[in-house]
């Protein structure tokens, strides 16, 4: 169970993340539309895994490997939102978050 200021640290990471997403890092990724949908924290808030979904985008695993090799930039934007807050900006790592692909599958396969 993650603690409170865990869940306070993932839920301004999550709501900073999907800003730079949306705003700042528009044109990197091609008009991609990515959702930060969740943000977890290690105990010492030294690390975040968050999870994205990937929308109107035909390669998945390579619009996530471009948001990978964008890293750095997006660390510090990060950073930048953060400074205030947080003592050291955490590292990041990316994982796709393929919930909404299940329950969509799901949801077809009912249909039928």
């Amino acid at each position: 169970m993650d603690s409170k200021r865990q869940s306070r640290v993932a839920k301004q990471i999550q709501k900073d993340l999907g800003d730079i997403f949306q705003l700042e890092t528009r044109g990197l990724f091609g008009g991609a539309m990515i959702t930060v949908t969740k943000v977890k924290m290690t105990p010492d808030l030294g690390l975040a895994k968050v999870y994205l979904s990937l929308f109107a985008t035909d390669n998945k695993e390579g619009l996530l490997e471009a948001i990978r090799a964008h890293y750095g930039e997006i660390r510090y934007q990060l950073g930048k939102k953060l400074k205030n807050q947080l003592r050291k900006v955490p590292e990041l790592q990316f994982y796709q978050d393929d919930s909404l692909d299940y329950i969509e599958n799901i949801d077809n396969l009912l249909n039928e």
